[in-house]
C-alpha cells in the first residue's frame, strides 16, 4: 500500500506542471483573441465617428444653404436676387451671407443665367414676356474629417421672379 501512495504523489507532481503549461498555453491564446477583438472595436469605433462626422456637416452644409435664401428674403433687406443683373454683382462671396452662423460653411450666390422664362409662367399666356426670372444657384460648401480635408458642397436652385 506504501508502493502504490508513492505512485500516485509523483503522478499528480507531474499532472500538477502539465496543467500549469495547459492553462498558461490557453491564457495566451485567449489574450490573443482579445487583442485582436479590441483592435476591431477600436477601427469600428473610428468609422462610426467619421460616419457622424460626415452626417453632421452635411446636415450643417444643407441648413446653411436654406439660410442664405433666408437672409436674401427676410423683411428689411435687400433681395439681391431680384436686384438688376450686371457684370460686377455676381457672383456674391461675402461673410453675411450667413451671418453669426455656427455651421461653419462658406457660401456663393452664382448667377445661372439672365432673365429666362420663369418656369412655372410657360403656358399662362398673360403673363408671357411681362415676367421673366433671374435663376441662382446658392453654393454652400463645408471642410470636415481629420485636417478638413474632406469637403460636402450643397447647391440650391433659385429662380426670382422679376419685371423687366
Amino acid at each position: 500500500m506504501k508502493l502504490m501512495g508513492k505512485l500516485n504523489t509523483n503522478n499528480q507532481r507531474q499532472q500538477q506542471g502539465v496543467v500549469l503549461v495547459v492553462s498558461l498555453v490557453f491564457l495566451v491564446a485567449l489574450t490573443a483573441v482579445a487583442a485582436a477583438l479590441m483592435q476591431n472595436s477600436t477601427t469600428d469605433m473610428k468609422m462610426s465617428g467619421a460616419t457622424e462626422e460626415k452626417s453632421v456637416a452635411l446636415q450643417e452644409v444643407v441648413s446653411a444653404a436654406d439660410e442664405v435664401i433666408f437672409n436674401e428674403l427676410a423683411p428689411g433687406v435687400v433681395n439681391r436676387f431680384a436686384l438688376p443683373i450686371n457684370g460686377d454683382n455676381f457672383p456674391v462671396v461675402a461673410a453675411n451671407l450667413l451671418p453669426a452662423t455656427r455651421t461653419n460653411a462658406t457660401a456663393q450666390i452664382n448667377l445661372a443665367n439672365i432673365s429666362q422664362t420663369c418656369p412655372h409662367l410657360r403656358g399662362n399666356a398673360s403673363s408671357v414676356g411681362k415676367i421673366s426670372c433671374n435663376n441662382f444657384t446658392v453654393t454652400t460648401m463645408r471642410n470636415f474629417g481629420r485636417n478638413n480635408q474632406n469637403l460636402i458642397t450643397v447647391n440650391a436652385g433659385v429662380s426670382q421672379q422679376v419685371v423687366p
